[in-house]
């Protein structure tokens, strides 16, 4: 069953962003790579996104799912368009499209 799992946020400094979240709310940011950090024990986890080339306009909800390409040929065949391509990263892959209302949001599965 696809479940909402991570929301991204766009981080223009991580270092500060991660430091605030942990002082705020005393959350544990784990790093995977130089430029994203997140939660990892959260129902819904947050995910800081500090790659340059990357940073979202606005909050990017990423929906867990069984099967990555089932979802994107679902995704498509209900006429939404795909802004960024399947991709790997540590720990999954991931794509991510625009809904018909024009909202940006993912679909990732994990990796062994």
């Amino acid at each position: 069953m696809a479940k909402l799992n991570y929301v991204d946020l766009p981080s223009a400094n991580l270092a500060q962003s991660k430091a605030f979240y942990a002082k705020v709310f005393g959350w544990s940011l784990v790093d995977y790579g130089p430029f994203y950090s997140c939660t990892t024990d959260q129902d819904t986890n947050i995910g800081l996104n500090g790659a340059l080339d990357q940073i979202l306009s606005a909050p990017l909800p990423v929906i867990l799912v069984e099967d990555l390409e089932e979802t994107l040929s679902a995704v498509q065949a209900a006429g939404a368009s795909i802004t960024v391509p399947i991709f790997s990263f540590p720990g999954g892959r991931r794509f991510h499209f625009r809904d018909p209302s024009g909202n940006e949001m993912a679909a990732w599965v994990e990796t062994a």
